[in-house]
Formats: C-alpha cells, structure tokens, sequence
C-alpha cells in the first residue's frame, strides 16, 4: 500500500532503448505507458493496481505474510510445470537464447519418459520400437 512508482527517464535526458517501454505497454497498454514514460509522474501502489502493472495491495503490515502464502502457494505445484511455464511465459522476450533454453529443456523432460526410454531400448536391441502403450495426442 506504501509503493510509489515512478519512471524518471525524461526528467533526467535518458530514455529506455525499448525493452522497459515495450514491456510496460503490454502490461499496462500503450496510453498508459506513454503517460507513464512521457509524464514521469509518481503513481501509487493502487492507481497502478488499477492499470494492471500489480497484481495486488496489501497493507504493508501485511506484505511479508502475504508474499509468503503466495511462494507457499506456488511451491506447492509441480515444480516441472512451474518451471516450463515460466520459460514458456519467458519466451517472447528471451528471443532465441530462450527458445534454446525452453528447448533444452522440454528435450530433458522428454528423454526421461517411458516413451523415451522405449525409443532407446529398441535402438539397442535391433527392434522396432512399440508405441502402442504410448498414444497420439494432437
């Protein structure tokens, strides 16, 4: 509730190269950011809970507690899953580099499935592989 928010680029001749900018604009939306940028407003915990660059207020009192029930709620998911969807998430700004990474790793998840592990073992015996326990899902 105590957060002050502010972008100071103009204030001080400097600007963001296109990153921070672009990425505040699919946050909040163009007219949002361009105020945001243009302006060098300062801008409270809730107005910018209002333009959706936060995702919640709490009392300040309240914060610690707060962040850790939501760590406690994360970390009890499946941490592969938490894991490929914050590389997925990561990806259209990661460009390549994170293509490879989301690549690596979704490879690594595949090579320890039965699947996988049938694939390998058929290779080493000199026989055609069976899927049939393995469906296609499209």
């Amino acid at each position: 509730e105590h957060g002050k928010f502010k972008q100071t680029d103009a204030d001080v001749a400097s600007f963001d190269g296109g990153y921070g900018s672009a990425y505040l604009a699919r946050q909040v939306g163009q007219k949002f950011a361009r105020e945001i940028f243009f302006l060098g407003r300062e801008y409270s915990a809730d107005q910018m809970h209002a333009m959706g660059a936060v995702n919640e207020v709490v009392p300040h009192a309240d914060l610690e507690k707060v962040a850790l029930q939501w760590a406690r709620e994360i970390n009890s998911k499946s941490p592969t899953a938490q894991r490929m969807l914050k590389f997925s998430f990561n990806l259209i700004d990661d460009g390549l580099v994170g293509q490879q990474v989301f690549a690596g790793e979704a490879t690594r998840l595949a090579y320890g499935t039965d699947e996988a592990e049938e694939g390998r073992a058929s290779f080493v015996e000199k026989r055609p592989p069976d899927w049939s326990p393995y469906p296609w899902s499209y």
